[in-house]
């Protein structure tokens, strides 16, 4: 694979090997696909070198840390994606099934609402309420865990037990 001067392969060797035991410890899977793999996180570390971040290789970084924050890898839309469709947006995590070969990658339709969404104001809430919190809190029956997010995770990262352990909690 030809890489650009200012990443080596040494450095996407150790991001891969980093990534993949992250990904396994917490119950997610990198792309079995090992070539597309290294080119995404060969993307994955220009854009970190360029900004200083490492926001999705598959989407369009403004260079604005703040504005990027939503597609900083892995982005927030990596769990719902996986849920949906198997895989995240530029399928660098993917589900077990995809991993284990018993189903492919499809299409992954873009989740990052517009720019014109994200800089809508959301509505106000009582302040000081539970009823405040922008996103509904899930609590892992098996252990405890607690995670603010529109669905619970399809795994958890402490104990591994499945999306169905969860409650919604808050």
């Amino acid at each position: 694979m030809d890489t650009p001067a200012n990443v080596t392969e040494q450095e996407i060797d150790e991001l891969y090997s980093k990534l993949n035991k992250e990904a396994a410890s917490a119950g997610y899977n990198l792309n079995p696909d090992t070539a597309m793999t290294r080119e995404l996180l060969q993307g994955y570390l220009v854009n970190q070198k360029r900004f200083g971040y490492p926001s999705c290789p598959c989407r369009l970084a403004t260079g604005k840390k703040e504005d990027d924050l939503d597609i900083v890898c892995p982005c927030d839309y990596r769990d719902s994606d996986l849920e949906k469709y198997g895989g995240c947006y530029c399928s660098l995590y993917v589900s077990k099934a995809i991993k284990e070969g018993k189903a492919k990658i499809t299409s992954i339709p873009e989740s990052r609402p517009s720019r014109a969404q994200r800089l809508q104001p959301k509505p106000a809430k009582p302040a000081g309420s539970i009823s405040a919190l922008p996103l509904p809190v899930w609590r892992c029956k098996v252990c405890g865990y607690l995670c603010a997010r529109e669905e619970p995770p399809g795994v958890c990262p402490v104990c591994k037990a499945g999306k169905e352990r969860f409650e919604r909690f808050i």
